[in-house]
């Protein structure tokens, strides 16, 4: 099995920054894309931001030019840094990766448990 946790949640006033994490660990021998998603209170679950393993990133424009995705394969990581935040970003955010596992010919995806994120004055 594959665990993902995520980390680096919290409240935050509008304007101000965080760096999300999310280290994978468990039967791992490879994970190709890693992604952000957000789902706010109501709300259907949305892509926040997504990198491939060689580094390639995909961003909708409401995130571009304020979210950066990055990741560490080493360390089996993807970061997520959010900068210029508005209330428009409250939602808890979770993170997923396609895993190969070496047990079958295919990756599966996995999902955090998602992490808090507020934004407000």
């Amino acid at each position: 099995q594959v665990q993902l946790v995520e980390s680096g949640g919290g409240l935050v006033q509008p304007g101000g920054s965080l760096r999300l994490s999310c280290a994978a660990s468990g039967r791992i021998v490879s994970i190709n894309d890693m992604a952000w998603y957000c789902q706010a209170p109501g709300k259907e679950r949305k892509l926040v931001a997504r990198i491939t393993r060689g580094g390639s990133t995909v961003y909708p424009d409401s995130v571009k030019g304020r979210f950066t995705i990055s990741r560490d394969n080493a360390k089996n990581t993807v970061y997520l840094q959010m900068d210029s935040l508005t209330p428009e970003d409250t939602a808890v955010y979770y993170c997923n990766a396609d895993v190969f596992d070496g047990m079958r010919p295919y990756t599966n995806t996995y999902w955090g448990r998602g992490t808090p994120v507020t934004v407000s004055s």
